[in-house]
């Protein structure tokens, strides 16, 4: 297996989760099951079923009940010290923004058996400006300051702006009445979750002007988002505007979308793609999504990543199922004198590490 950077993950869960709860994590959907059914029974159910009870001793897809069983025994500690140990990850760009008993990248890179960066989600961090700071403008000073150090340390930043609004925002940054007004208006009504669009603009303008790689969410997740919403060609105007600035962006996901995203990375030099996500849910489909993904993004602009959260088997899943989708592929077009066998391998070694290598300086 190559070598792989994963410039975009989460945490694991540092304690065993109930039976429910480690299938929560197996969809994008906010509530259980339908009656009768499993989210097991699924692509990604069946993925983890294939490539993840080896790991810990047991058959390929034994039954969900014994691997769970089987995972218990070990304890979450072991189990995730032998998943992510088996996932071939050598180093983990870490977005910290999301709730729970999560591992830290520390943590997370000691279970590895690798490294680990922090990219740091924008919204959390202004979030956490406003509980401290209700002044508008000391606000934004706080706020600024809090972007500036991060920018001394992180890996690079992401925004959620496609879940708390939508893709189809204002392109231009915010005028400085504007901004404030927003800013008032959110911190007097309790600085909660910040969905405003103005205040959501702001983010992503300060994040480009540190000149640090930009993730931006799109295409499917939570029912939290409106897909329709989401679709990356309602960035073109911003990713025209923020140009100047050198910062360079990273479509995470995209999927239904991915070929837009290809399109975007095709067309602009500081656009790149992401295959996270879209390929660990598409699973025995995976093969045909990344082909999709190579068809018109340039070779040199699509990373690899899991968008794993919560369980380590997503690791294991989003990395071997990147690799098999990949191998095939490559096979495919090398044995039909389409690709050159060294043209192949250089690709792969792009995609799986040497692009995020480039952009992240990972």
């Amino acid at each position: 297996m190559l070598p792989l950077v994963d410039h975009h993950c989460h945490g694991v869960l540092r304690t065993d989760p109930d039976d429910s709860a480690f299938e929560a994590f197996l969809t994008e959907s906010d509530a259980p099951a339908a009656p009768g059914t499993s989210f097991f029974d699924t692509q990604l159910g069946f993925a983890v079923r294939r490539w993840c009870p080896p790991l810990l001793g047991l058959e390929p897809h034994c039954p969900p009940e014994r691997y769970l069983a089987r995972r218990r025994e070990l304890g979450a500690q072991e189990a995730n010290r032998l998943l992510l140990g088996a996932s071939g990850i050598g180093t983990y760009l870490v977005d910290t923004g999301l709730p729970g008993d999560l591992t830290s990248p520390a943590e997370l890179a000691r279970l590895g058996g690798a490294e680990a960066r922090e990219i740091v989600r924008l919204e959390h961090l202004a979030e956490r400006c406003g509980a401290e700071e209700q002044d508008p403008d000391k606000f934004l000073a706080v706020l600024a300051d809090a972007i500036g150090a991060a920018a001394g340390t992180a890996a690079g930043f992401k925004s959620v702006a496609g879940y708390r609004y939508g893709l189809d925002l204002d392109p231009e940054p915010p005028g400085q009445a504007e901004l404030r007004a927003a800013t008032a208006a959110w911190l007097a009504a309790g600085a909660g979750r910040l969905a405003d669009p103005v205040l959501l603009r702001h983010l992503l303008w300060s994040a480009a002007h540190t000149g640090l790689p930009l993730q931006i969410h799109t295409g499917f997740g939570d029912p939290d988002l409106r897909l329709h919403r989401c679709d990356p060609l309602l960035l073109t105007d911003f990713i025209r505007a923020v140009r100047p600035t050198g910062c360079r962006l990273v479509l995470l996901h995209g999927y239904p979308y991915h070929r837009s995203a290809g399109y975007l990375a095709h067309v602009y030099p500081h656009v790149y793609a992401d295959v996270g996500l879209s390929l660990a849910h598409t699973g025995a489909r995976a093969e045909a999504v990344l082909a999709e993904f190579l068809e018109l993004a340039p070779f040199g602009k699509l990373l690899f990543s899991t968008d794993a959260y919560g369980l380590a088997e997503l690791y294991v899943v989003g990395a071997r199922l990147y690799g098999e989708a990949l191998d095939r592929l490559l096979n495919g077009w090398t044995g039909s004198g389409a690709w050159s066998a060294a043209d192949a391998e250089r690709v792969a070694a792009l995609v799986s590490a040497g692009n995020a290598e480039r952009v992240y300086g990972a």
